[in-house]
């Protein structure tokens, strides 16, 4: 039998406001906005290079990030080669980056933003 294959994952966050999260990825992470559902929107999808996020609008009271439960998690890792220039260019986008780039003891160059939820990303080369 033939192994099926996977072509993609989309991660999904909650989100208080889908239109201000998904506006941030773009405006702040350099991601295009695909679309937003329904009139007001409850689910919003971004891309970059191929890659998907999703944002689902979260019940009244219900939303919490990885932090809040292990302060030392991220809630999203990405992974890009060109970390410096990547780096250099979410500054620029005035993005809320809450460490800058270190080398990691097993191996990887890694920085830190946290997004307009108080969602943590980690971006590694």
């Amino acid at each position: 039998m033939t192994a099926a294959k996977v072509i993609g994952i989309a991660p999904q966050l909650v989100a208080p406001d889908v239109v201000q999260t998904a506006e941030y990825y773009r405006d702040k992470l350099g991601f295009s906005i695909i679309d937003y559902f329904l009139d007001p929107p409850v689910y919003a999808m971004v891309h970059r290079d191929g890659f998907q996020i999703h944002f689902a609008k979260a019940s009244e009271g219900q939303f919490k990030t990885n932090a809040q439960f292990n302060p030392m998690s991220a809630d999203l890792i990405i992974w890009i080669p060109d970390i410096d220039d990547y780096y250099a260019e979410v500054k620029a986008r005035d993005a809320d980056i809450v460490e800058d780039i270190v080398q990691r003891v097993y191996g990887s160059r890694e920085f830190r933003i946290r997004d307009c939820n108080g969602y943590i990303i980690t971006v590694a080369d």
